[in-house]
């Protein structure tokens, strides 16, 4: 029987290994993935001019307040990312790309979030955005199509 690859190994594991495999995850659509690499009570911030910012405390806030409304609205396309090790964490560069589910507009996106990495998961999530001015006009002129 092979072993799934969400299992955690965080005694060898570097804190830019762990985020890598968020990020992976996360490129990937692999929700699971991502959820096994957020400790349950993470604290995540956004930018406040976001439709999703300020602080939300667990890993069920951040999948379904920040996460699902991000993709609600677009496409979201992860391009590239460079890590960096740090004192209890590391530090994520992220290029990447929306697409917006209405219109198709496309809008870079450039941000650098910083994780207190405990045992292999983000404990905390600090997010700082290139723009989040052009971020949130971005999602003002394309709302979240309409349920079926």
């Amino acid at each position: 029987m092979s072993t799934p690859a969400t299992v955690l190994t965080p005694s060898t594991e570097s804190a830019s290994e762990a985020l890598r495999s968020l990020y992976t995850a996360l490129a990937a659509g692999d929700v699971a993935g991502v959820t096994a690499r957020l400790h349950p009570d993470v604290v995540v911030v956004e930018p406040h001019e976001l439709p999703y910012g300020g602080i939300h405390q667990g890993r069920d806030a951040f999948l379904h307040n920040v996460l699902g409304v991000m993709m609600s609205h677009a496409a979201v396309t992860l391009e590239t990312f460079e890590l960096y090790e740090g004192a209890d964490g590391a530090t994520g560069v992220l290029h990447g790309t929306l697409t917006a589910h209405t219109s198709g507009e496309q809008l870079p996106l450039h941000m650098v979030e910083v994780h207190r990495i405990t045992d292999g998961r983000s404990t905390r999530m600090e997010i700082y955005l290139e723009n989040p001015a052009a971020l949130a006009a971005f999602y003002r002129r394309n709302p979240a199509p309409a349920s079926a």
